[in-house]
């Protein structure tokens, strides 16, 4: 791993009053469920202590991922001995436990930002560091021009201000077109077929934990964890007119920032992470070997290092 900066008691039940919740002490989150303004229900994993005193973490998955990505990481940092901290990881409509949309017209950033604003009003979250990977990233340079929530922090794991076509090209090649697996055997083989160019060293039992975060057993057989129709709304992009996100990535200019790109990755390019460090006089980055789009924000390492970033941004800043 290599790393680079450049410097210039309640229990949780009361702190979801308001949402559905659903508490099992065998896991180490309770799940909260938030209904969207359109009516449409929402899923997101409650890790910790809303009374705890350091700064939440909410984190914000792929596009076509859901927030089980994020349990080793959430659990650490709301177990954190120094500072345990509330962790919210948000399923997206259409993807995990939240609810499917019949129109496909609504998987868009739009609706994603107005469901995730209404996550924060329901848990009363008013200030946050947020984890982004790739689309979850993109929110989070936009709510950095977006009020009322403060940003107190943001890490990307591995998506910038210019997305590459090539990255989005291979996204759209299987986002709701995944084959059928029979089991997480054969899900853990078709991952390895898509992904070992991007994972080039991840061992057997990190496939199959993969496919266990990709397919969820349904009346005994397997089904991707996100909408089919999430196919449809990627059809529209256009990889030639792609726009640039420079406007709300210097939003950010304030707030501490983290960057964590995969060596191997195809969405973010080195290129693009240079310019990015030279916007701004103080970025922590973070490259992984070995990973590609997007790192898996698992291995202890690097769990320690967005620890440390987070506890970072619960100091005040100084001009």
């Amino acid at each position: 791993m290599f790393f680079h900066r450049r410097q210039r008691e309640r229990h949780f039940q009361e702190a979801c009053s308001r949402p559905v919740v659903e508490t099992d002490l065998s896991q180490a989150f309770a799940n909260a469920f938030v209904t969207a303004q359109d009516g449409a229900m929402l899923h997101v994993r409650c890790y910790g202590s809303r009374h705890a005193s350091a700064h939440s973490v909410v984190c914000l998955p792929g596009l076509a991922r859901t927030a089980a990505d994020f349990h080793p990481l959430a659990t650490a940092l709301a177990a954190d001995p120094a500072k345990p901290r509330l962790v919210l990881a948000l399923d997206y409509r259409g993807h995990g436990q939240s609810q499917y949309d019949r129109n496909p017209k609504n998987y868009t950033i739009r609706v994603a930002l107005a469901d995730l604003s209404a996550v924060l009003a329901a848990l009363e979250i008013t200030s946050a560091i947020f984890v982004g990977t790739s689309f979850g990233g993109v929110l989070a340079m936009m709510l950095a021009v977006l009020p009322p929530i403060a940003v107190a922090g943001v890490l990307l794991n591995d998506i910038g201000p210019v997305m590459e076509p090539r990255g989005l090209m291979r996204i759209k090649s299987y986002v709701g077109k995944l084959p059928i697996a029979r089991n997480f055997e054969e899900g853990a083989e078709i991952l390895r077929w898509l992904f070992e160019a991007q994972f080039t060293k991840l061992a057997p039992q990190d496939w199959i934990a993969f496919a266990q975060r990709t397919w969820r057993e349904h009346r005994g057989a397997l089904m991707p964890n996100h909408d089919l129709k999430l196919a449809r709304a990627l059809r529209g992009i256009s990889l030639e007119r792609l726009p640039t996100l420079w406007d709300q990535f210097d939003a950010l200019a304030h707030i501490p920032l983290m960057v964590i790109r995969g060596a191997n990755s195809d969405m973010l390019a080195s290129t693009t992470l240079n310019a990015m460090l030279a916007r701004r006089g103080q970025l922590e980055v973070v490259v992984m070997p070995d990973q590609g789009h997007a790192p898996l924000l698992a291995e202890p390492n690097v769990i320690r290092r967005i620890a440390a970033f987070v506890a970072s941004c619960d100091v005040p800043a100084r001009d």
